[in-house]
């Protein structure tokens, strides 16, 4: 298939749906043109890289000062402001101009931040059928944000987003030809938007997968002993959330029986809050690390303590993937497959949390039997390349409908 792919931002490692999903759709023999946009010298790097990889890459410069101003003047709609960040008519006008000289078979987007440039192929009238990956649906994420989500700055502009996202949401979900999320659970949330008497398009769960080239055990690294590690984008309002409630709830339990236990936060972008955490010197908040795994298999124990959140937890596959023993809330489960117990260990509250955490520093067995058992989950259910194949089954039946809608 020939394809065209925007996103609206580089994909590289850290924005793995994308970049695996790229990169594999192009391992299948497909052509694959990714549009999108970047800043600095970082973002150029990883468009190059990815011209390694993909049949061409469209990059744009995209300044932040652009996007700010995009929401500004978004501020008196009822634009999410999400919808717009990444708005960029130079590219758009680039996309247009191939999808008008026949060169695609099928258009994907991904994100709220990417549904502008679907709205706008659907605007013009072109033939070719437009695939919208939601990744997760954001009105159920702000939704879940806006009651449980620490800072006020970060509630007010959930709140203030809510209303406008559940809005753009509804629409979006019967303007495209194919809509794809990460979760069940997502995929209910979305099609509750829907108004009676629309027509939704088909809604489809396209699970996360894991480079396993890239993610995988290490016997060759001892771990460390009485570590845990928490890892993830630390500018994302559900991480901080996490580190917060684990620091602030579980930890004290934890450390009132073992004070020897150490917490590893890695993750770029730290805010100055999280930052300041690692005053406590049981506290290592790292930053931009160049890789992660190191830290993956020198730890004793993954925590994901969410507290609220959307789609699936990448953190949480790459940390299984790694041979480590992950303890989560059950929360993190709605897109997974596993069984409690076996894959990893659940806990809901931070009295029953902080208890497994305990627990399993006690038993060295344990740790080896779920993460070996965690690791072969992974391996088995969420291989990028099997989802990719399943994506492009998803792009035939866009291509198949859009015919049939012509005709």
């Amino acid at each position: 298939m020939r394809i065209a792919y925007v996103v609206p931002y580089v994909p590289n490692l850290i924005r793995t749906r994308s970049y695996n999903l790229i990169t594999q759709l192009a391992k299948l023999g497909n052509q694959v043109t990714v549009f999108t946009l970047g800043s600095g010298e970082h973002d150029q790097r990883d468009a190059e890289n990815l011209r390694q990889k993909v049949t061409h890459v469209n990059y744009h410069q995209h300044p932040i000062w652009y996007s700010l101003w995009n929401s500004i003047r978004a501020l008196p709609s009822r634009r999410p402001l999400q919808s717009v960040f990444s708005w960029n008519p130079q590219l758009a006008i680039s996309l247009g101009k191939l999808i008008n000289q026949g060169l695609y078979d099928v258009v994907h987007v991904e994100h709220l931040r990417g549904s502008r440039y679907g709205q706008y192929i659907k605007s013009r009238s072109f033939s070719v059928p437009v695939v919208w990956d939601s990744v997760d649906c954001i009105s159920y994420l702000f939704e879940q944000a806006s009651k449980y989500g620490t800072g006020g700055f970060g509630k007010f502009v959930t709140r203030f987003e809510l209303g406008r996202t559940r809005q753009m949401e509804r629409r979006l979900i019967c303007e495209f030809d194919h809509v794809l999320v990460t979760s069940e659970a997502d995929k209910e949330f979305l099609l509750e938007l829907a108004l009676p008497g629309s027509r939704p398009a088909p809604v489809s769960v396209l699970s996360n997968g894991v480079d396993l080239e890239y993610f995988h055990p290490n016997p060759d690294i001892q771990r460390d002993e009485d570590t845990l590690v928490f890892s993830g984008k630390m500018s994302y309002h559900a991480n901080i959330s996490m580190v917060k409630y684990l620091v602030s709830e579980i930890l004290p339990m934890v450390w009132k029986k073992r004070p020897s236990v150490q917490l590893v936060i890695v993750g770029k972008d730290p805010p100055v809050d999280i930052v300041a955490l690692s005053g406590d010197s049981r506290i290592t908040v790292t930053g931009t690390v160049d890789d992660i795994r190191p830290f993956l298999w020198r730890a004793t124990i993954a925590v994901v303590p969410l507290v609220y959140g959307a789609g699936i937890q990448n953190k949480l596959l790459e940390a299984m993937a790694c041979g480590i023993p992950v303890i989560a809330t059950s929360k993190t489960l709605t897109s997974l497959q596993v069984l409690p117990g076996r894959e990893l260990i659940v806990a809901d509250d931070a009295h029953e949390f902080s208890g497994r955490i305990l627990d399993l520093l006690d038993d060295k067995t344990l740790q080896s039997t779920i993460g070996s058992s965690g690791a072969k989950y992974v391996r088995y259910n969420h291989n990028w390349m099997v989802i990719a194949q399943k994506m492009v089954t998803y792009y035939a039946d866009a291509i198949r409908a859009s015919t049939i809608t012509a005709n």
